[in-house]
């Protein structure tokens, strides 16, 4: 951005951080001694530890009140975490910078952020507290054992299918204690039908004939077994990884068990898809202005596209994948759920716009129902699944009915029941 522009200059110091692997490169902009004139200074260092504190003693030294980063993958990290402690930090969105079409250096990026920064053309991104992002990494990392635990389980059933046992066209799940008790025999040598089924338990036990003719097999040791084996073992290990994550994020929710009972009073919304909301989202809601800028901010509302009177594509815009995917399970499970406001408000969303736009629906109403409750710190307010007949009146609902059977080309009379 050129000096002759004249704009006026808002953060009197400040610091674009140009971030990488291995280093990263710092603009200070400061007040020269001229009026309107400016000065800077590009320094590089490494990402070390030793190399991040002597950039931090440089930016205290050079008195910078703000500094700004773009977000590039994993590396900004470090780097934020080492310098929040003593100043103030903004994340930037690489979207939001741009620059001139030119020459592209390191040093051109730290100073062309130094220059957005001062003139303030930027805005942060939501960055939670330390706390948070702890715990977002605990659950993030339990959501990805619990995904490669699903696709092991599919592998397991293609050993299965492979071997002519078909055990899920009896069994309504791939994977439980009676399928364990099976595999379990089926690898130390057992091949007798009868004595396979006699393994079940629960309600399996009422299909024992069933069960008999669909454990016919031709599973060998010597070849499934061995696949059978590492699959287990592997499912085994994933089981405890799980146990011990569920164990540490319980812990560190402990304090704010009473909020979490609060947010597990919104239909579909279990334990555990609350303990991924309030990592991804965080408690505190007045980083959020209303419930509408959490949803925009979290890629749950329609975008906004128009140009020439005309409106474009209303596609979401991009927001964190982890949220996204706990909300929509939170949606379908409010979908199910029977005599509550969600529900009837999918029914009618998806009796005219279909299920999927009737689930984005459903995700924002989730969404807006964390924001009030984490605001005012209040308990899911049910509105009913009547709501549509109390929300509007019967002049209301039949006039509207009644525009309807005349776009038809119908005539119609009407007149109060006797």
């Amino acid at each position: 951005m050129p000096e002759e522009a004249g704009m006026d200059v808002v953060v009197a110091r400040c610091a674009g951080l140009d971030v990488h692997r291995d280093t990263v490169v710092a603009t200070v902009r400061w007040p020269g001694k001229r009026k309107n004139s400016r000065g800077q200074e590009t320094r590089t260092y490494p990402t070390t530890q030793r190399g991040l504190a002597e950039l931090s003693d440089w930016l205290l030294l050079e008195q910078v009140e703000l500094v700004g980063m773009e977000a590039t993958g994993i590396y900004w990290k470090p780097v934020f975490s080492v310098l929040e402690e003593r100043f103030t930090c903004w994340l930037l969105n690489a979207q939001h910078m741009h620059n001139v079409p030119g020459r592209k250096t390191d040093v051109a990026d730290s100073v062309w952020i130094a220059q957005l920064l001062e003139h303030g053309l930027v805005r942060p991104s939501f960055v939670p507290p330390r706390e948070m992002r702890d715990l977002r990494d605990l659950t993030r990392s339990r959501t990805a054992v619990t995904q490669e635990r699903a696709r092991m389980i599919q592998r397991l059933e293609k050993v299965l299918q492979d071997a002519g046992i078909k055990l899920t066209s009896v069994a309504s799940q791939a994977y439980s204690k009676s399928a364990r008790a099976i595999l379990d025999a089926l690898v130390d040598g057992e091949r007798d039908p009868k004595v396979l089924a006699s393994l079940v338990k629960g309600r399996l036990r009422s299909k024992r004939e069933r069960l008999e003719e669909a454990l016919g097999h031709r599973f060998r040791v010597e070849h499934h077994g061995v696949l059978a084996r590492r699959l287990l073992a592997h499912l085994d290990t994933l089981d405890a990884a799980i146990t011990e994550l569920d164990t540490e994020i319980t812990r560190r929710l402990e304090p704010h068990q009473p909020m979490l009972d609060l947010l597990c009073t919104i239909p579909g919304v279990g334990p555990k898809t609350v303990q991924v909301l309030v990592a991804e989202i965080g408690l505190d809601m007045s980083i959020f202005p209303s419930s509408g800028h959490l949803a925009s901010w979290a890629g749950i509302c329609p975008g906004n596209n128009a140009s020439g009177g005309k409106r474009r594509s209303g596609r979401t815009r991009p927001g964190s994948r982890w949220l996204k995917q706990a909300l929509t399970e939170a949606a379908w499970g409010a979908a199910r759920a029977k005599g509550t406001y969600l529900a009837a408000h999918h029914a009618q969303i998806r009796g005219r716009a279909g299920r999927y736009k009737a689930i984005g629906a459903t995700r924002h109403d989730i969404i807006v129902a964390y924001w009030h409750i984490a605001h005012d710190r209040v308990p899911f307010r049910e509105l009913g699944a009547d709501w549509v007949s109390r929300r509007y009146s019967p002049e209301h609902r039949a006039r509207r009915l009644i525009a309807q059977l005349e776009e038809l080309g119908l005539s119609v009379t009407t007149k109060p029941a006797e």
